[in-house]
């Protein structure tokens, strides 16, 4: 199992393929799990690295250090370990959080920015405490069936949510350590990037679910960003690379050659 020390952590990586380096990062309570259907089409194309931050999957549970700033040092620091010096960021929701961190405090360590159903870059507003206390108390008895219920509870395409996706899901989730699940859930609401959107000026594509409730801020963010491309995939929620992994997989390929389209002009 490749792992490196990464700024006081073992973190969990994966590199599959040959060409330009593009990096996949999950999202909060998501594991390489959730690109693993995009990465295997891109690494026909492009060097692909997938890592699990800490606190997830294979990765350290660290006593500290669950923010979007260390998590993005963190991808700079796998950087440094795999001397990469450049690389294109692809980041799923908490992901893009630390795209928008990258984008904002690194950009001299990126060639573009891929935002796929990001949080906002405003934050995702206050943390429902009694809701994270509900989660870290079922985290800590193990309880399967209370965060089975909350999958069950938001099906978005029937056809693909199942009940092993779920149950997959799941297990992963109970295995998370606690500082990720409330430093996680407190960071991504305390992000505050909006009046930054418009100083990055890295090619960026924006890929968004027509039936993610993120829907509407990922196309404001879109239109605040001066070098940006949008990619809207029909029947597609939240889980974007798993409901449709080849439209995600072919708009990267796509932005990765040409670059965003000039945007339009709205009325």
């Amino acid at each position: 199992m490749p792992e490196a020390l990464i700024n006081g952590a073992k973190l969990w990586f994966d590199v599959s393929g040959t060409g330009e380096p593009v990096l996949l990062h999950h999202g909060y309570t998501a594991s390489r799990v959730n690109w693993a259907p995009v990465a295997e089409i891109l690494k026909q194309h492009y060097q692909v690295i997938m890592m699990e931050c800490r606190g997830t999957g294979a990765s350290e549970h660290t006593t500290q250090g669950y923010t979007l700033k260390q998590y993005a040092l963190d991808v700079i620091g796998l950087m440094d370990h795999l001397s990469i010096d450049r690389l294109t960021y692809a980041g799923h929701s908490m992901g893009g959080g630390i795209g928008f961190v990258l984008a904002t405090e690194h950009a001299s360590r990126l060639s573009r920015l891929v935002l796929m159903a990001p949080i906002p870059s405003g934050g995702t507003g206050p943390v429902d405490e009694k809701r994270l206390a509900a989660r870290v108390d079922a985290l800590r008895r193990q309880d399967e069936s209370f965060f089975m219920d909350g999958y069950r509870a938001g099906i978005q395409m029937p056809e693909l949510d199942t009940e092993a996706w779920f149950a997959d899901r799941t297990r992963h989730l109970l295995s998370l350590s606690e500082g990720h699940l409330t430093g996680g859930a407190e960071t991504m609401s305390a992000l505050r990037v909006s009046d930054r959107l418009g100083s990055i000026t890295l090619p960026t594509l924006m890929i968004a679910g027509s039936a993610d409730g993120l829907l509407p801020y990922n196309i404001a963010d879109y239109r605040a960003l001066p070098n940006a491309d949008l990619c809207v995939i029909s029947r597609a929620g939240h889980e974007t690379a798993v409901h449709a992994p080849e439209e995600v997989a072919g708009a990267i390929h796509r932005f990765m050659q040409f670059g965003p389209a000039p945007k339009p002009r709205f009325p």
